[in-house]
C-alpha cells in the first residue's frame, strides 16, 4: 500500500499496477462504534460524530476511460447538465450501462484478449460522481474523515480539487482523511469509480457484473483522545467456566499524559459483571477482565455481554465511550473435530450473496432483518459469506441472532484456472506470483481488522476457487497469527494437495454422499465439511437428507453450506410494461452465464421457495418420532433445555382434526425423554387413516419469530381396520345407459354424460350436472418439463425418446365390456419408441357417474429412465380452486419429500406454479389421497386413489408449454387448467446442476412393469 502527498499527481495505470491498491488510505480498523456519553453509547442512538453522504449525487457515465470528463473534479468544473444517481447503488440498475451475468469466466472474455493485469481498454465504464455538503455544526472545526463502506471496482477521491486517495477491493471500507482541504462552507466531493481494474481480476465471483458507490458513504469526525481501534478476545479455560477477556485499544495519536480508561462489562441486564481501570501507553493500551462462570455465547443462545470502554482526559472529563458487545465463546479442533463450548459442531448452513432484485447487492437494513428472521425461522444456523465480506450490520445481527459465520474474503479468480470445467492453471493467479502477494494480502487484513470482534465469526476464509499456491498458503498463516482463536478454511487445496495446510479442514464443493462417506473412512486427518452443496438452481434439493444422514454416522462430517439462499435475479421490464424476474443474457449482456443466477432458497423478490419446507425439517435441532401410544423427543441441541418450548399433539383421521393438546415437557441437550399421549376415550373407533402429527412450539416470542412459531415436526401416519375393509368402490342406485355409436360411447346416468371417442382413442367428456370438464382427453405422459437439474444431466439427450412417446402414441384398440352396474372401456396404446411396449388406460364408469382409472404399462429393455409415469388432461380454466388431502403445503417430490406434512390444504392453480426464474416442472404433490379441483362456486371434481397413493399436479400450462418457454412472460394466456395424475414422477435431484443424476432409488426404471389407478367423481 502506497501513502502518497495529495499533492501527488494520480495516474490512470494504477488500474492495472498490482503494487497500486490503496493511496493514501487510512490502514483497516475495527468497526466499533463511538460516542461522547455513557447515554449515548447505551441509548442506540445513531453516532452524533458520523454523517451521511447517502442519497442524490450528479453523475456522468462514460463506456471508457478515453470518453470521461478528466477535470470533472475541479472546483470550477460545472456539473449542472449531468444526471443524477442515488448512492448507495449500482451504476448499471440506474439507467446507465447495463448489468451482466458471468459465473466462472471473465467478463470480458471473447471481447479482449488480456492477461492479468491487463483490463479492457475500449469498455472499462467509468462513474463520475460529484457531491456538495457542508460539515455539520457539531463537527466543524474537528478533524474530518470520509468512509466508503463498498465501491467497485476501484476509485479515486478529489476534494475542493484536491486529490485524496485511490483504493480497490470493492466489499471492504475505504477511509480517507479530509481535514487538510475541507473547509466550512460548501465542499466538492468528485469520486471516479472504475468497473475494471487490477481487482477485477481477484473479483471473479459468480455474480452480476456491477460498477458504483453501492454502500454507504459518510463523513465522520473523532474525539481529541480516540481509539482508532478496539481488539476485543475472549478466552475459556479448559473446563469452559472461566472466561477471559483481553482488550487491545490503539490510539489515533499519542495519548496526553494523566488519561485514564475505565473498562465496564454489563450483562444482558444492564447489571455490572465486572470493571477494570487501565492506564494507555503512548498510543496502545491493555485491559483484560476476568469472569467466573459467563453465560456463553452459541448460535443455539447468542448471549451477549455489553463492554463500555470510556477514555476520561487528565481533568477526569469523559470524551469517548465505546460500546462493544461481547459473546464468550471458545471454537477450536479437539481430536480433529471442529467444538463450539467443548461441544461437536454442525453447520446447518447455506452461502449468502448480498442481493435485492431492484438493488443488486446494495441491500437495505430490512432486507437484512428479513434474511436474518429467514435463516432462524427455518435452523439454519450457518452462513458463509459468499464470495466477500458483508456489510458490518450483517455481523452484528448474526451476532445478536445466533448464527455461525464463515468469513471470506473477497478474492475469487475462478477464470484463471478453469475453463468449460477442466482445471487448467496455467496462468491461475494469485498462485506463486509473489508481485501478487500484497494486492491479496489487504483484503485479508481489511476483512479481519473490521471483523475481529464478533463473536458469530468463527472460521476465517481465503477466498473462493482461486486454485493454490504459496500466496494463498501466506494469507492463511496470516489469519493463523494474528487470530489463533478462529479456524480458517479454503476449498481450493482440493485441486492441490501441495497446499494443504492452507485449510484446517477438509472443505469439498457438490461432493456425493458416497465420496464423503469414502473420505471418513478413510482415516481422515480433518474434519470434513461440504463449503457448498445441494445446487439449489430452479426445482431442486432433492435428496439432501443423503447428506445430513452422514451427521450422526460420522463424527468428523460436520455439515455444510446450501448454495445458495437468495436467487440473483433482477427485475425488468417486458416490452408491454410488465415486470419480471430477469437472468443473464436478458439486458443483452454478453458472455452471459443466463440463468445459472437461479439457485436460491428464497425466490429474488424475498419470498421463500418450496425447497426451504425440506430444508426446515432437515435441518431442525429436536427430532420427533410419534407413534400410536407417545413420542420420542430427542433434543440435538449442543447447549439449550426445550424449556422454551411447548409439544402440542394432534389426531387426525382422513385428514381431519380429531383432538389437539398441549404439554410442557423440558428436555436437557443431547437428551432423549419419551411422552406418553392421554387420549379420550374410543377417539380412534372409525376404520380408516389417522395421522398423529407432534409440533415443537415457541412459548414466547423471540427477536426472530412470533410465539407460537413451529420450530419442528413429526408424523405418524397409521390405518385403523375396526369393522369391515374399507371400501373405496361408489354406491349408487339406477340404470346406466349406454349408447354406442360408430364413433363415440355415450355413457349416461343420473345428470351425467361420459363420453369416449374410438377415433380420438380416449375419453373426451366428463358432464357432470351439464358441466364439462374434459377440454383435450386424458393422454398417456411420460415426460415432464425439464428442471434445471434436467438440463445439466443432459434429460433430453438420454431419455429424449420419452418427449416422443408423450406426443406421438398411437391407439391400436379399444375395447367395450358392458355390465349391469358399470361398464368398461380399454385403450391400449403404441408408442413409437419400442415395438414392445403397451400401454393401457382402463375407465371403470359406475351408476353415480364416478369413473375408475387404471393405467398399465409393460416394460422393455434397453430403455432410459423414464421421467413421469401419468395420465394428463385438460379441464377449463374456471376450474382453479384445489384442496389437497395429501403431502404438503409445499410442492415435494420422492426425493424432497420429508419436509412435507400429510393434510389437508388449499391453493389455487394459477399460484401452484412455482416461479423459478426459468419455466420448469413444479407444483408436484406426493402421497396424494384425494384432491378436489373446483370453480367459485363448489362445483367440479374429485381425484382420489384407491390403494395406492398419487402423485398429483395442476397447473396453467402442459409440460411441453414449460419445456419451450425461457421467462415466465413467454408462456401462453391461461386456457385451461392442466390436471397430471401420476403413479411416479422421478425426484428432482440435487447434488450438482451440471451433470449429477437423480439418486437411482428416485428413478423410474423403464423395464419394469407400472400400473396406478384412481377414481374421479363428481362434487
Amino acid at each position: 500500500m502506497e501513502t502518497l502527498s495529495t499533492k501527488t499527481k494520480p495516474s490512470i495505470d494504477w488500474l492495472t499496477d498490482v503494487s497500486m491498491y490503496a493511496v493514501n488510505r487510512i490502514p483497516a480498523h475495527s468497526d466499533h462504534k463511538y460516542f461522547e456519553t455513557m447515554e449515548e453509547a447505551s441509548s442506540g442512538v445513531p453516532m452524533r460524530m458520523r454523517h451521511s453522504l447517502n442519497g442524490n449525487w450528479k453523475f456522468n457515465y462514460a463506456i471508457n476511460p478515453k470518453s470521461r470528463p478528466q477535470e470533472f473534479y475541479r472546483s470550477d468544473f460545472d456539473s449542472s447538465s449531468w444526471g443524477d444517481i442515488t448512492v448507495p447503488g449500482h451504476i448499471q440498475l440506474q439507467g446507465y450501462g447495463k448489468p451482466q451475468y458471468v459465473n466462472t469466466m471473465y467478463p470480458w472474455d471473447g471481447h479482449n484478449d488480456i492477461r492479468p493485469p491487463e483490463i479492457p481498454d475500449n469498455h472499462n465504464p467509468v462513474g463520475s460522481y460529484i457531491k456538495s455538503f457542508y460539515i455539520p455544526e457539531n463537527m466543524q472545526d474537528k478533524p474530518l474523515y470520509i468512509s466508503f463502506q463498498g465501491v467497485e471496482t476501484a476509485f479515486y477521491v478529489w476534494l475542493n480539487g484536491e486529490f485524496i486517495g485511490y483504493s480497490e477491493d470493492s466489499f471492504t471500507p475505504a477511509d480517507f482523511d479530509l481535514t487538510p482541504y475541507v473547509t466550512n462552507g460548501d465542499n466538492k466531493l468528485a469520486v471516479e469509480v472504475y468497473q475494471r481494474s487490477t481487482g477485477s481480476w481477484l473479483e471473479d465471483q459468480d455474480f452480476w457484473r456491477f460498477s458504483g458507490i453501492f454502500r454507504d458513504v459518510y463523513l465522520y469526525t473523532v474525539p481529541k483522545i480516540h481509539v482508532n481501534d478496539l481488539h476485543v478476545q475472549t478466552d475459556l479455560d479448559f473446563s469452559y467456566q472461566l472466561g477471559t477477556l483481553k482488550v487491545d485499544l490503539s490510539f489515533l495519536s499519542e495519548v496526553p499524559s494523566g488519561t485514564k480508561i475505565i473498562a465496564l462489562l454489563k450483562d444482558k441486564n444492564g447489571d455490572l459483571v465486572v470493571s477494570q481501570k487501565s492506564d494507555p501507553i503512548q498510543k496502545e493500551a491493555k485491559v483484560t477482565l476476568e469472569v467466573d462462570t459467563p453465560h456463553l455465547w452459541s448460535a443455539e443462545d447468542p448471549y451477549l455481554y455489553q463492554l463500555y470502554v470510556q477514555i476520561f482526559d487528565s481533568s477526569g472529563n469523559l470524551v469517548e465511550v465505546i460500546p462493544q458487545n461481547v459473546g464468550f465463546r471458545k471454537f477450536e479442533l479437539i481430536n480433529n473435530i471442529m467444538c463450539i463450548n467443548g461441544e461437536r459442531i454442525i453447520f446447518k448452513g447455506v452461502n449468502r450473496h448480498e442481493f435485492n432484485c431492484n438493488s443488486g447487492r446494495a441491500v437495505t437494513k430490512e432486507d437484512m432483518l428479513w434474511d436474518i428472521k429467514t435463516l432462524k425461522q427455518n435452523n439454519i444456523n450457518a452462513v458463509r459469506t459468499s464470495h466477500y465480506p458483508n456489510q458490518t450490520y450483517w455481523y452484528e445481527l448474526c451476532d445478536e441472532h445466533g448464527i455461525y459465520v464463515m468469513d471470506e474474503m473477497n478474492l475469487e479468480t475462478h477464470g484463471s484456472w478453469q475453463k468449460m470445467g477442466a482445471v487448467e492453471p496455467s496462468w491461475n493467479i494469485p498462485g506463486n506470483k509473489k508481485e501478487w502477494e500484497d494486492i491479496v494480502m489487504d483484503r485479508a487484513i481489511s476483512m479481519y481488522e473490521r471483523d475481529k470482534n464478533h463473536p458469530s465469526i468463527i472460521i476465517w476464509s481465503c477466498g473462493n476457487e482461486s486454485y493454490a499456491g504459496e500466496v494463498i498458503l501466506n494469507v492463511s498463516k496470516y489469519f493463523k497469527t494474528v487470530d489463533p482463536s478462529r479456524l480458517v478454511h479454503y476449498e481450493g487445496v482440493f485441486h492441490n494437495r501441495g497446499y494443504n495446510d492452507t485449510s484446517d479442514m477438509e472443505s469439498r464443493m457438490y461432493a456425493k454422499p458416497a465420496d464423503i462417506e469414502k473420505y471418513l473412512m478413510d482415516n481422515p486427518e480433518k474434519p470434513f465439511i461440504t463449503c457448498e452443496y445441494m445446487h439449489a438452481m430452479g426445482n431442486s434439493l432433492g435428496g439432501m437428507y443423503k447428506y445430513t444422514e452422514l451427521e450422526d454416522k460420522y463424527p468428523m462430517y460436520q455439515g455444510g453450506f446450501i448454495w445458495d439462499y437468495i436467487d440473483q435475479a433482477v427485475v425488468k421490464k417486458d416490452r408491454y410494461g410488465n415486470e419480471f424476474l430477469a437472468y443473464g443474457g436478458d439486458f443483452g449482456d454478453r458472455p452471459a452465464d443466463y440463468s445459472f443466477c437461479g439457485n436460491g432458497i428464497v425466490f429474488a423478490n424475498r419470498e421463500t421457495t418450496p425447497k426451504m419446507q425440506e430444508v426446515k425439517f432437515l435441518y431442525q435441532n429436536v427430532e420427533l418420532s410419534p407413534d400410536q401410544d407417545g413420542v420420542t423427543i430427542k433434543n440435538d441441541n449442543l447447549f439449550i433445555h426445550l424449556e422454551n418450548y411447548y409439544l402440542e399433539y394432534l389426531l387426525f383421521f382422513e385428514g381431519k382434526e380429531l383432538y389437539r393438546n398441549k404439554l410442557f415437557v423440558d428436555v436437557g441437550p443431547q437428551n432423549k425423554r419419551r411422552i406418553e399421549f392421554e387420549w379420550p376415550g374410543n377417539i380412534r373407533s372409525n376404520s380408516g387413516e389417522y395421522c398423529i402429527e407432534v409440533s415443537l412450539k415457541l412459548k414466547e416470542s423471540t427477536l426472530w419469530a412470533d410465539a407460537g412459531y413451529e420450530v419442528a415436526f413429526g408424523q405418524y401416519v397409521f390405518e385403523e381396520m375396526n369393522s369391515a375393509v374399507k371400501d373405496n368402490l361408489p354406491k349408487a342406485c339406477g340404470k346406466l345407459k349406454v349408447v354406442e355409436g360408430d364413433v363415440n360411447i355415450g355413457v349416461h346416468g343420473n345428470d351425467f354424460t361420459i363420453m369416449f371417442s374410438k377415433q380420438v382413442g380416449s375419453l373426451i367428456s366428463i358432464n357432470y350436472a351439464g358441466n364439462e370438464m374434459i377440454e383435450n382427453p386424458p393422454v398417456p405422459l411420460f415426460w415432464r418439463a425439464t428442471t434445471d437439474n434436467d438440463k445439466g444431466y443432459g434429460q433430453s439427450y438420454h431419455s429424449g425418446c420419452w418427449l416422443t412417446a408423450s406426443l406421438a402414441r398411437r391407439c391400436v384398440s379399444t375395447v367395450v365390456e358392458r355390465d349391469s352396474d358399470h361398464i368398461n372401456v380399454t385403450f391400449t396404446y403404441k408408442l413409437p419408441i419400442h415395438d414392445d411396449i403397451d400401454v393401457t388406460v382402463a375407465y371403470t364408469v359406475y351408476l353415480d357417474g364416478s369413473i375408475r382409472v387404471k393405467s398399465s404399462y409393460q416394460g422393455a429393455e434397453n430403455l432410459p429412465q423414464m421421467p413421469i409415469f401419468a395420465l394428463s388432461f385438460k379441464a377449463p380454466a374456471d376450474y382453479n380452486e384445489l384442496e389437497w388431502y395429501a403431502m404438503g403445503p409445499e410442492e415435494n417430490y420422492l426425493d424432497r419429500a420429508m419436509g412435507a406434512k400429510l393434510g389437508i390444504f388449499k391453493n389455487k392453480v394459477s399460484n401452484n406454479l412455482s416461479r423459478y426464474i426459468m419455466p420448469q416442472e413444479s407444483g408436484n404433490r406426493t402421497g396424494v389421497r384425494w384432491v378436489r379441483l373446483t370453480n367459485q362456486t363448489g362445483q367440479g371434481i374429485k381425484i382420489a386413489s384407491t390403494n395406492e397413493a398419487l402423485e398429483c399436479n395442476f397447473s396453467p400450462y402442459t409440460a411441453f408449454e414449460l419445456e419451450n418457454a425461457q421467462h415466465h412472460y413467454e408462456l401462453p394466456n391461461v386456457h385451461y387448467t392442466v390436471v397430471t395424475v401420476a403413479g411416479k414422477q422421478m425426484g428432482v435431484g440435487g447434488d450438482d446442476s451440471w451433470g449429477a443424476p437423480v439418486h437411482d432409488e428416485h428413478l423410474i426404471e423403464a423395464n419394469k412393469d407400472m400400473e396406478f389407478e384412481f377414481f374421479i367423481s363428481k362434487i
